[in-house]
């Protein structure tokens, strides 16, 4: 078989030569760092480069608007890099995400793509720095870029799949509202509760997960552009930072604002760690969630086998007929993801020192990944666990039955002492507690029932008293 031989093109940098692959539209830039930087085998995320074209799109538009770049090239310049935000180049971008810490490599990537590509379409030469990255930096352009795709990834795929899983969590709250079953503290019987009010709080951590996204979306919205190297603004307009925001906004149809500190903006990174915060915060629910919901499916006959979720594969490769709570364990598999990348962030937000952030590919990363995995993992969850999950209305009314701590709603009546004792009896001796309090009360039988009607143990506001505690 007959080898594969790349062909190369020698190109000049300010270091000198360097062979780059002939086809490629990066330059030699690109080329250094890949070689490098060849750690992960991961390149940046597609989500950060779209938001990395569409940064550059914006400023060749304000450049021509300001009378900074003349407008064919400013043209071209914006083709080019419409078509990097459309993804239509991501291979183009094969740079580790463990380089640079400035992100200088990316975005010199991204300089040397768009201005190959414009001059092609210009047919006359543009320079990747002096016109591609006109009145830009590094410093500036790649935390820009990382707020503007963690915001878009945000709105446009974590708040949507989230308002999935409410619905979903929602709708078996309303459905399964008639279902008792015993509620359960330190995993041990308790009261009775509602199958739907336990539902229903699910989906009210899912609702406070989203308003907490939407909470970090202001300060993200805060762009650094126009800070250049330092937050100066050296080698820029006095506007273009404010102009910048704006177009960026209207290509990408969002809200953005330029930095009210640029000094802050570059050499701090607290908007992603406090975004970073709000995403463990939605990963500690689904894991809280998919771990609930994994153990009322435990069973089919030596678990709680209270819900039974539906059977998406076999669960075992020597056991026949066994079926595992596959989309749970992958819903929890995330959260711990998010979990670390929450750590890794909140190191890289310390990493920042004096005027610049040092660590800005491995956030955008973890950012974006944390992102993507807790939307597809929330859309799984609902779509193949919770819609189509059933509840086994008669073992829940059995446990609730057998409880010990049904004899909680007696305290009122007989007192602590004497519920305590009912409840002793009627673990040791398997029965029930409405027949031990009519064989060790006098209280009547209307008493006994009403008192150990579990539907009104579950409703609200009725004083059944027994004090507090777990």
């Amino acid at each position: 078989m007959k080898a594969d031989v790349t062909e190369f093109r020698i190109e000049k940098d300010s270091m000198g030569e360097v062979k780059v692959p002939a086809q490629a539209l990066y330059g030699p830039q690109t080329q250094r760092a890949v070689q490098n930087f060849p750690i992960s085998g991961q390149p940046m995320p597609a989500a950060f480069i779209h938001a990395l074209g569409l940064v550059k799109q914006a400023a060749a538009r304000v450049n021509a608007d300001l009378g900074l770049l003349e407008p064919p090239m400013a043209k071209a310049i914006e083709q080019a890099a419409a078509e990097v935000g459309n993804g239509r180049w991501d291979a183009e971008f094969p740079i580790d995400v463990f380089q640079t810490g400035s992100g200088t490599s990316t975005n010199m990537n991204a300089n040397e793509v768009i201005a190959r590509r414009a001059s092609e379409l210009l047919g006359r030469r543009i320079h990747p720095n002096d016109h591609v990255n006109f009145g830009q930096s590094s410093n500036d352009v790649i935390p820009t870029a990382l707020h503007v795709s963690a915001v878009l990834e945000i709105e446009r795929e974590l708040l949507p799949a989230l308002g999935h899983l409410w619905s979903a969590l929602d709708q078996k709250a309303r459905e399964w509202d008639d279902v008792i079953k015993t509620g359960r503290t330190h995993l041990m019987d308790a009261t009775p509760i509602r199958l739907g009010q336990e539902l229903g709080g699910y989906a009210s951590q899912i609702e406070h997960s989203i308003a907490r996204l939407k909470a970090v979306l202001p300060d993200l919205r805060e762009l650094a552009i126009g800070g250049t190297a330092v937050g100066t603004g050296l080698n820029t307009h006095p506007d273009f930072g404010r102009r910048m925001a704006a177009e960026i906004g209207k290509l990408a149809g969002s809200l953005f604002s330029e930095a009210r500190n640029h000094f802050e903006a570059q050499g701090a990174q607290d908007a992603a760690g406090w975004a970073s915060g709000a995403l463990g915060g939605v990963a500690a629910s689904l894991i809280k969630i998919a771990g609930d919901v994994r153990l009322m499916n435990s069973g089919p006959r030596c678990g709680l086998a209270e819900i039974t979720l539906p059977a998406v594969q076999p669960g075992s490769s020597i056991m026949p007929g066994k079926v595992n709570p596959v989309i749970c364990e992958a819903v929890i598999m995330v959260g711990a993801q998010v979990a670390g990348n929450h750590a890794a962030v909140m190191l890289g937000v310390q990493g920042g020192q004096l005027d610049l952030n040092a660590m800005l590919p491995l956030m955008a990363r973890n950012l974006l990944e944390s992102i993507r995995l807790l939307a597809r993992a929330a859309r799984v969850f609902a779509d193949k666990a919770i819609q189509d999950a059933t509840a086994n209305r008669e073992t829940c009314r059995d446990y609730v039955e057998i409880s010990p701590s049904m004899a909680t709603a007696l305290n009122p009546l007989i007192g602590y002492d004497q519920a305590a004792e009912i409840a002793k009896r009627s673990f040791k001796e398997r029965r029930p507690v409405r027949e031990l309090a009519r064989e060790m009360t006098s209280l009547d039988p209307e008493e006994i029932e009403k008192a150990l009607d579990p539907r009104r143990q579950t409703e609200p506001g009725l004083e059944l008293g027994g004090g507090a505690g777990g």
